[in-house]
């Protein structure tokens, strides 16, 4: 792999990676599982489903599910060894930062009509933020891997925030 942004890339990951003890590192890195970002969406799509916005909740769970189909082909493609494993393939572009972010923001979004405040989407900001530095402190991932994944979810975000209607109660 060869371009302009490897080279900044690269000396940013290699400032930064284990600055962190792994410990907490690691901890901020599994916000971005699976089995813990989805149920949080998994909930607040069951609860906006619940108070009648059937159609929000449907739109982020189908953004939550165009995760994989935008990332793993990505993965397969570009084929981008690890910071810390030149060995391995497919980390490029992040898929913990894109569960992370999708999961907290849509759950965000769809919360925001029962919420005066906007606690619900800097808590969302904040989780996907420690994800993702999280990666890159530990070496798991380099920040770029972290910042396509973020590129690549705006536009699922943005939809869902389109069909959720912002602010607006029901």
């Amino acid at each position: 792999m060869s371009g302009p942004l490897l080279v900044p890339d690269h000396a940013l990951s290699r400032a930064v990676v284990r600055t962190v003890p792994d410990a907490v590192t690691e901890r901020l890195a599994d916000l971005g599982n699976v089995p813990v970002a989805v149920p949080v969406l998994a909930l607040a799509m069951a609860y906006a489903a619940w108070r009648g916005r059937r159609l929000a909740a449907l739109a982020a769970g189908l953004a939550m599910a165009l995760v994989p189909a935008l990332i793993v082909p990505l993965k397969a493609w570009t084929a981008r060894p690890g910071p810390l494993e030149p060995w391995a393939a497919g980390y490029f572009p992040s898929g913990h930062t894109a569960t992370a972010l999708t999961a907290y923001v849509g759950a965000a979004l769809l919360l925001a009509p029962y919420v005066r405040r906007r606690w619900p989407m800097a808590a969302a900001l904040v989780l996907s933020a420690a994800t993702a530095t999280g990666l890159v402190l530990r070496g798991f991932h380099w920040p770029l891997d972290v910042l396509a994944s973020v590129l690549l979810c705006v536009p699922l975000l943005l939809g869902v925030r389109r069909v959720a209607g912002g602010r607006q109660r029901p």
